[in-house]
Order: C-alpha cells, then structure tokens, then sequence
C-alpha cells in the first residue's frame, strides 16, 4: 500500500536521498524545500508522485500551509520526516546570539512545530510514523557542536516523550 510522506530538506543531502528512495519504491512525497527549483528534475520524473512545497522551516505560518497543502493534494500523511537542519562549529562563548537562536530555531523548535502541525492529521488517520533526523551529537556531545548538539539532545527528549 503507498504511503504519502512529509519530508523536509528535500533538495539536497540526506533528504534528498531518503525522497529520491521513497519517490523509487512507488511512494507518493510532499518534498519540502526553501528552493523548490532544486526538485525540477523530480518533479519531471516524478509527475504524479511528487508534490514541491517551498518551506522554511522557521516560519511557522508556512509550515502549517505547507502540511494543509500536503494533506489537501494527497488527502493524509503517513510519514513525517524531519531532515531539515544545518551545524556551526565553534566555542560555545564565541556564537553570537543569532547563530544560538537559529541552531536552536532550525533544528530544534521547527521539527517541534512541523511534528505539532502533523500530529492531528495522523491521529485523525489513527496512524502514522514520524522520523526526527538527528545525529550521534543527539547522544554523546562533543567539543565546538554545543549549540548544535544541544538542539538535537531536546529534539531526543521530545521524541522519546
């Protein structure tokens, strides 16, 4: 039976894979990206299975469209996929407010709000998984990813409660 799936960070990296996987298996993707030009040649392949949607993962308003959009084309979501993130490296006292704010915007509280966003879609279906893309730092710090890793420590303790 085909799923239909939410993945964020579709454009490129580990999203890109795990889209381009689902996308070969017969899946149907809701692929989410800042720059959907990036998912043109998916899109061709892909014409019926594919649906783009330009998402930053920060503006939360986007995100609650981007899910309605999703669930409006294809009619549920069975898999969400929270891929989107990036890593600074630096001393802990030298990040700026800025960069703290958005490692902790990025990769902790956006995959919180896309997952509230979801989750009422899925327990209406009565159904549905959702993967946290997270990192061994969501286990074992390690020096000059403090503020990276801090993000994908609560993002573990969110997903475990």
């Amino acid at each position: 039976m085909e799923k239909v799936w939410f993945i964020t960070g579709s454009s490129r990296g580990l999203g890109r894979n795990i889209t381009e996987a689902v996308l070969a298996k017969g899946d149907k993707v809701a692929a989410t990206a800042r720059n959907i030009n990036a998912l043109k040649d998916l899109e061709e392949k892909y014409p019926n299975q594919v649906l783009p949607i330009q998402l930053d993962v920060t503006d939360y308003p986007q995100v609650h469209s981007a899910v309605k959009t999703a669930v409006a084309h294809f009619g549920k979501i069975d898999v969400l996929v929270n891929n989107a993130g990036f890593g600074i490296v630096g001393a802990a006292e030298a990040f700026t407010d800025e960069q703290v704010r958005s490692q902790l915007e990025t990769n902790l509280y956006a995959p919180i709000e896309i997952t509230r966003a979801v989750l009422p879609y899925m327990r209406k279906q009565r159904s549905g998984r959702i993967l946290q893309i997270s990192s061994v730092g969501g286990r074992v710090g390690n020096a000059a990813v403090s503020i990276y890793q801090a993000a994908k420590f609560g993002l573990s303790g969110f997903t475990e409660s």
